[in-house]
């Protein structure tokens, strides 16, 4: 049986989809088209602000910006670098672009979990009848001084439980906050739903910022579920993947 769930590569398109719904716009941090006028003006209004392709995965070519009292940082990986102007730093990321097209997005300081940021994966999935689901809500645990905390830059899959408790939050809390997010799961299923046919798996990036709010950062169309096979634990990997493999996927 072939993968049959439709997927969508542009960040762009997806984010004005999301932005068009009432409730979940709430949910976005401010993203606008690469230019120089756009790079000026977020960075006149946010202290970090990241650059990322329009289609592309795995935290690739990401790239984190940072006002500083002169100049800007210019974070890719762990690797920085020192902007003493706009025009200097619109000449970079136009470089690293190599023609193909960007967004800009507010950057979300994230919450940390024993001393390394996080976010958070939702994972929704249609049901037999059709239902949006959410299968499996885990976080993505980044290394220290890493832009992205995805898999493919040195981070860690964990549980979500376990990694809120160790950033300070309580049982109820906890328990709240992943309540919020199934909900936030299947509502962004919906709203996919209304744009075009045949979805049947996403895969939502969230932040949890420090002062407990929740931002959807990325919403995927073809989201990996291998790491989870690295877990101790396999039983979200089994669940995920018996549902997936009624519409195709076989990993």
């Amino acid at each position: 049986m072939n993968y049959n769930s439709r997927t969508v590569k542009s960040k762009w398109t997806k984010t004005q989809w999301l932005m068009d719904s009432r409730v979940i716009r709430n949910y976005i941090p401010e993203t606008s088209k690469f230019s120089r006028n756009n790079l000026s003006s977020m960075l006149s209004q946010y202290k970090t602000v990241y650059f990322k392709p329009e289609k592309g995965s795995g935290g690739h070519n990401v790239v984190k910006i940072k006002r500083l009292r002169s100049g800007y940082l210019y974070q890719y990986e762990s690797n920085q670098k020192r902007c003493v102007s706009l025009e200097t730093l619109y000449a970079e990321l136009k470089k690293r672009s190599k023609g193909k097209s960007f967004i800009l997005q507010k950057g979300i300081q994230l919450e940390k979990t024993n001393d390394r940021p996080f976010d958070i994966r939702v994972m929704v999935q249609k049901s037999r009848s059709g239902v949006w689901r959410t299968t499996g809500v885990f976080t993505k645990i980044g290394l220290p001084d890493n832009v992205a905390t995805n898999y493919h830059q040195g981070g860690t899959i964990e549980l979500f439980r376990e990694t809120l408790l160790g950033a300070g939050y309580n049982s109820s809390v906890i328990q709240k906050i992943k309540t919020n997010l199934k909900k936030l799961g299947e509502a962004v299923g919906k709203v996919f739903d209304k744009q075009l046919d045949g979805f049947q798996e996403l895969g939502l990036d969230v932040a949890l910022d420090r002062s407990g709010e929740l931002w959807i950062l990325e919403v995927n169309t073809r989201p990996q579920i291998y790491p989870l096979k690295l877990m101790k634990d396999q039983r979200l990997y089994r669940k995920i993947l018996s549902r997936a493999q009624l519409y195709g996927r076989q990993h």
